[in-house]
């Protein structure tokens, strides 16, 4: 708010909570001006007398000529990535490289300067503040990680092109993956392969880590998410606890977004040769169809 350009109407609406008692703090909470630049409307309004209840509001001819700041002459060394200040520093902060901001403002803007001034601009301008991050620790048969990933689109004899998802359960601990290709998000389909992926493991882990797929919760919430009823029956009866990670935050679950990744890429590659074990049915009768099915074990596999 420091470095918004205020109206001169604004300016009075200001006087005028100021003559009826608001304090700076006040002001900046109702989000009329920050609290440093109230301050120095304040001086000025005492100096002058605005504050007074009896006395006038200036003019904003006299507004003006007390509030504003002389404007200040440009410096002849001003940096040519200037004019693309925002857009650079924003590039800086998402982990893009300088030489690569370089090569995007000349395919981009057409930049005549060299490198060497993107990097002194984004020295002197480029603080980077990197988020901390901490390894996640498991005990065998503590968790598994759970998410869905976008499949190839397949070529089938009756429905014809088909959009297919891969659905991934990694066990946080061995890394053991199910991955098994379905055509649908459905709460049915969710539910058919958290039974087979148990199956297939031989037993259940303590809590199941999810984000938050309409399949699996109604409401995503950091404190309180709701989970869907029929996924809730179904931990219920297997004894799992149903863990969803905080809204937009995946690295929660790391482990499965590396298993989707990798079951992702296989699916495609898998549909380019068209080599698919069955055809792939519809799941509109409320059970998942199920193309292929594949289990992955890291080479020192544990349970």
């Amino acid at each position: 708010m420091a470095n918004r350009r205020f109206e001169m109407y604004e300016y009075r609406q200001v006087l005028v909570r100021m003559r009826l008692g608001d304090t700076d703090r006040a002001l900046a909470r109702a989000g009329l001006m920050g609290r440093h630049k109230a301050a120095e409307l304040r001086a000025v309004a005492a100096a002058e007398g605005w504050l007074t209840k009896d006395s006038p509001l200036p003019d904003e001819a006299t507004l003006a000529a007390r509030v504003r700041r002389p404007a200040t002459t440009r410096s002849s060394t001003t940096s040519a990535v200037e004019p693309y200040r925002e857009e650079v520093l924003g590039l800086w902060e998402r982990g893009i490289q300088g030489t690569t901001i370089h090569d995007y403002l000349v395919r981009r803007h057409r930049f005549g300067a060299s490198y060497s001034s993107v990097r002194r601009f984004l020295q002197a301008h480029g603080e980077r503040h990197p988020q901390a991050s901490m390894m996640l620790d498991f005990e065998p048969g503590e968790a598994a990680q759970v998410d869905f990933g976008r499949g190839p689109i397949v070529d089938d004899p009756e429905l014809g092109r088909v959009a297919t998802w891969v659905f991934v359960m990694t066990l946080a601990w061995s890394r053991h993956t199910y991955a098994e290709l379905v055509v649908d998000q459905t709460v049915a389909t969710w539910l058919a392969c958290h039974r087979r992926a148990f199956e297939l493991f031989g037993g259940v882990p303590a809590r199941v880590v999810i984000d938050n797929a309409k399949c699996a919760i109604t409401r995503a919430s950091t404190t309180d998410p709701e989970v869907q009823r029929a996924y809730g029956e179904l931990a219920e009866g297997y004894g799992f606890r149903i863990d969803p990670c905080p809204p937009r935050d995946p690295r929660k679950k790391g482990r499965v977004e590396a298993g989707v990744s990798s079951s992702s890429g296989a699916s495609c590659r898998c549909a380019t040769s068209g080599a698919w074990p069955t055809p792939i049915a519809s799941s509109s009768t409320g059970s998942s169809a199920r193309p292929a099915i594949a289990s992955t074990a890291p080479p020192t596999s544990g349970r």
